[in-house]
């Protein structure tokens, strides 16, 4: 064998000028091409359908469904405009029900992650949630408010009383007011003096164990010949004056009494039989006394 039989022939690639379709016609319309086409459709080797059509359904995979909706959201979420100032990006997540502070998370990630629920939830969300948080303050300052009512007849009895008893009195303690603001300073500055060294003078010659607990109020009569005292042991006691001598124990709270007090005009122009004094408890109860025995 020589070496020229080593060497392998190159074949050589025929290159054609011009359109083939008068060639593909002729070698398909002869009587072999039709031959072999009824000889396929006879053997069910080949289809040809009257106009039917087969619907091709795409089928994309959920990681692909994922995919475009992640894509969707960032899209979305790069239109959304969020303001810079941190304050009102914590007070925009509290508003949507999210954590405003993340471990880790500074200022930035705090508006992407705003703006990313934004994306999911809607930019109206956020608007929303604040004009219901004020539509819930405006009912709460709503409930807050003053109204008023008509009261009942009593009430208004009580009030007059109110008024007729405690202005005459006002006015009095004005006009006292006014009378020593008349009078010079030096003035006053004796009286106070003159008052002090009587003062200085009292003595307490005797003293007396009014309860077992604490003696919470006192009170004279408008006579001045009784002392009422009220205790933490629930009891009410009457003194004689100036004699300290025990008249009368008024039995009928259950806890601490805080204040006892004489009517009016009891003991002067009022019967023994008449309301004279009230009381006081902790327990918010009032109990009205008489000073028959």
């Amino acid at each position: 064998m020589s070496d020229d039989d080593d060497v392998p022939v190159t074949k050589r690639s025929r290159v054609y000028y011009g359109s083939l379709e008068e060639r593909e016609r002729e070698r398909l319309g002869g009587e072999r091409g039709r031959d072999a086409l009824k000889a396929g459709i006879k053997a069910g080797n080949i289809n040809i359908s009257s106009g039917e059509y087969l619907e091709m359904e795409e089928r994309v995979s959920e990681h692909q469904n994922d995919a475009l909706a992640a894509f969707e959201r960032r899209r979305r979420a790069r239109q959304i405009t969020v303001s810079t100032d941190d304050s009102e990006v914590k007070a925009g997540l509290r508003a949507l029900g999210e954590p405003i502070v993340l471990f880790g998370e500074g200022p930035a990630d705090r508006r992407e992650r705003l703006r990313g629920v934004l994306s999911v939830v809607g930019p109206d969300a956020l608007k929303k949630s604040r004009r219901e948080e004020e539509r819930g303050k405006k009912s709460q300052d709503e409930c807050q408010q003053t109204w008023y009512h008509e009261g009942s007849a009593s009430l208004k009895d009580a009030r007059l009383w109110l008024a007729k008893y405690s202005l005459p009195r006002a006015m009095r303690r004005l006009e006292e007011a006014r009378v020593q603001k008349d009078v010079a300073e030096a003035t006053r500055a004796i009286k106070q003096q003159e008052q002090q060294k009587s003062l200085r003078n009292l003595n307490n010659f005797c003293s007396q164990i009014g309860d077992d607990r604490p003696i919470s109020f006192c009170h004279f009569s408008p006579d001045s010949k009784m002392l009422a005292t009220a205790s933490w042991s629930g009891l009410c006691k009457l003194w004689s004056v100036p004699d300290c001598s025990l008249l009368r124990t008024l039995r009928g709270h259950n806890t601490n009494v805080g204040a006892i007090v004489f009517r009016p005009q009891a003991g002067v122009s009022l019967d023994q039989s008449d309301v004279s004094l009230a009381s006081c408890a902790g327990d918010g109860s009032v109990k009205l006394w008489n000073l028959e025995r």
